[in-house]
């Protein structure tokens, strides 16, 4: 993997289940050309790992806190992950 490639978990909270939230994700994350995962976490929130360098991560970080039309952010966490070797896309996990 390229040293400058970084991974983060970000975390959103607010309105972002059952209104597409992750197939914004997934569409913004494809524009971007960052690889890694969206899925519904049980408490409500939206998980993401996104793996990109810092300029394409800094982009999606700007989108998440925007959201998309029918979604309401209130509060996006971000921590850094371990970079997933082999993870080349960028996929909605528990869709369905």
């Amino acid at each position: 993997m390229p040293s400058s490639l970084l991974a983060r978990r970000f975390v959103v909270r607010g309105r972002v289940q059952g209104v597409g939230f992750r197939w914004f994700v997934e569409r913004e994350a494809h524009i971007l050309d960052i690889a890694g995962w969206v899925r519904n976490n049980s408490d409500g929130s939206v998980e993401v790992l996104a793996m990109g360098t810092h300029e394409q991560l800094a982009g999606l970080r700007s989108r998440l806190r925007e959201g998309s039309r029918a979604a309401r952010v209130d509060d996006v966490q971000e921590s850094e992950a371990e970079p997933v070797a082999g993870l080349k896309a960028f996929r909605i996990e528990g869709a369905w």
